[in-house]
């Protein structure tokens, strides 16, 4: 551990000390995510605490901090929060454990946690509020996207798009924009999967990670929960399961659209999604250095390959991205040449 973590460590220490006044604790890893933030196990005695830690040069807990709150008072079970250091960036909260959905999702266990997770994102759909969160609108939309020219295509695979294809990119990026926009806009969590949800007593699932959320489309959190970069299942499964949704959805008005054109949105903000993480995924290794997002890219790349086969104004955009990535293993890092 370098010194400025060392230093890092004694103030979260610090931090931790303030709340277990004259009692022994130990702390420990607990998780870390895709951003700069890390949480860290406070175990004093038996009773346990989690330690959001957010250097507040590189990460805001505010936007945390109010999104939970806000889903919160809509019933779904968040992290309660016990004590906040906004200087320093630290935030005490509740420990729901350390069992995400990934591990545990199975054929037979499936459609009573996905039954959970649909009965807590209709909640946010209908009874949380969007009002003052950013809108995920045509530049956000378009801006996550450029992750796969930038660094899926150029850096991971050191393949540079021609003219043409260039023209091919942007018209199906175009259609992506086009299909977030045109659906109901609601709250939207933005990363709503197996690694963000919690098997709770209580309120199933715990939700977290939550602090990007958005106003934007309504097939957008569905997407991420059924094609999950983590974990895939039949496509009967899924179909079963978006047409459920639908069902519901059209019962608590919040939709009035055909089944049919709930699933082609649903497929194309997926589409626009994975597109996204594919480069973000390269990202996260190149940039920084967590190579273990590569191990991701397959299921990914399948999903946007499949879904962009599926619909005959994206087969040029499908056939782009085959000829780019070839015959390669793209969980293996490119190590770029050094100029002479």
């Amino acid at each position: 551990m370098t010194e400025p973590q060392s230093s890092r460590h004694r103030e979260l220490r610090d931090f931790a000390s303030a709340h277990f006044p004259q009692r022994e604790f130990a702390i420990a890893a607990a998780s870390a995510d895709a951003s700069f933030r890390s949480y860290w196990r406070v175990d004093a005695g038996g009773q346990t605490r989690i330690v959001m830690d957010a250097p507040p040069d590189k990460e805001n807990i505010a936007p945390w901090l109010a999104i939970g709150a806000r889903l919160h008072d809509a019933g779904l079970h968040t992290p309660q929060v016990f004590a906040v250091d906004h200087a320093r960036g630290f935030i005490l909260m509740e420990d729901l454990g350390n069992r995400t959905y990934l591990p545990e999702l199975n054929d037979s266990s499936a459609d009573a946690l996905y039954g959970d997770a649909f009965d807590a994102l209709l909640t946010m759909q209908t009874r949380v509020s969007p009002a003052d969160l950013p809108q995920f609108d045509q530049a956000l939309l378009r801006t996550g996207m450029e992750n796969l020219p930038e660094w899926f295509f150029d850096r991971h695979l050191g393949f540079v798009p021609a003219s043409e294809d260039r023209t091919v990119i942007e018209a199906a990026f175009a259609l992506l924009v086009a299909n977030a926009r045109a659906q109901p806009q609601v709250f939207v969590h933005r990363d709503f999967h197996s690694r963000n949800l919690m098997i709770v007593a209580r309120d199933n699932p715990g939700v977290i990670d939550f602090q990007g959320a958005l106003h934007g489309p309504i097939a957008y959190d569905l997407a991420s929960l059924l094609r999950d970069c983590y974990i895939a299942w039949p496509g009967e499964r899924v179909d079963a399961w978006v047409r459920g949704y639908h069902q519901r959805l059209r019962a608590a008005g919040v939709v009035d659209a055909d089944v049919v054109t709930f699933r082609r949105w649903f497929d194309l903000v997926g589409l626009q999604r994975h597109t996204r993480l594919l480069g973000q995924f390269c990202r996260l290794n190149y940039r920084d250095g967590k190579p273990g997002y590569l191990n991701d890219l397959p299921l990914t790349l399948r999903y946007v390959l499949d879904v962009a086969r599926g619909y005959r104004e994206l087969a040029a955009f499908a056939a782009l991205i085959e000829r780019a990535v070839g015959d390669r293993d793209i969980t293996r890092a490119r190590v770029q040449e050094q100029p002479a």
